[in-house]
């Protein structure tokens, strides 16, 4: 438990410990396995978590089968082929470049929205940005599960795309390990910027 002082914070300081304090990036898991159940009950958390316009483009391919692992290992970096062969789920994290078809239902109360992301530039850029946002809360409710997350951009991204999204309507953002932390699983932990080198006050 921190000794940190959370008197300002409505968050239980367990609940800052399970989410940030003591949470880590895993660099290796346990066999236990990550049922899709989990995975469910992680999305019906995370999103509600807030986007441009409720756009929500984020979509996430979960890598199961040996076939799929050995498809994406060959477009990891070296340094990652090992990690993503063996953990216990993986996850890739795209953002979907037609994330305006779901405008309507998401976003109803402007029956014209669809038609702000006409431009497909402005659109990839969009949507990539607030894919990115949710890839946050992914992670962060990857821990509030009680597992370990390894985000991931050791990667060759236009492959990933080219061997799992081949419609060119999602890019792919991040990959994620995913489970329980294994032996040796953490890094030492890298210093982080205090308040003072980060706030200032206009």
């Amino acid at each position: 438990m921190s000794s940190v002082h959370v008197a300002h914070l409505a968050l239980a300081a367990d609940a800052q410990d399970l989410l940030f304090r003591e949470a880590r990036t895993a660099n290796t898991f346990t066999a236990e396995p990550v049922s899709d159940e989990q995975i469910r009950e992680i999305y019906e958390l995370v999103k509600f978590g807030p986007t441009s316009m409720n756009q929500q483009p984020l979509r996430i391919l979960l890598v199961r089968s040996e076939q799929a692992r050995e498809r994406l290992v060959e477009h990891m970096i070296d340094n990652n082929k090992t990690k993503t062969a063996k953990a216990p789920l993986t996850a890739i994290l795209a953002a979907d470049l037609n994330f305006h078809d779901q405008l309507p239902k998401v976003f109803p109360h402007a029956p014209d929205a669809k038609d702000y992301f006409a431009d497909p530039d402005s659109r990839t850029e969009s949507a990539r940005f607030n894919a990115l946002i949710q890839v946050g809360y992914f992670i962060l409710g990857i821990r509030a599960a009680g597992l370990a997350a390894g985000p991931m951009n050791g990667f060759d991204a236009a492959g990933v795309d080219k061997e799992f999204f081949p419609d060119g309507t999602h890019s792919s953002l991040v990959v994620v390990n995913i489970g329980k932390p294994g032996p040796d699983a953490w890094f030492p932990r890298s210093p982080r910027l205090d308040y003072d080198e980060v706030v200032t006050i206009a």
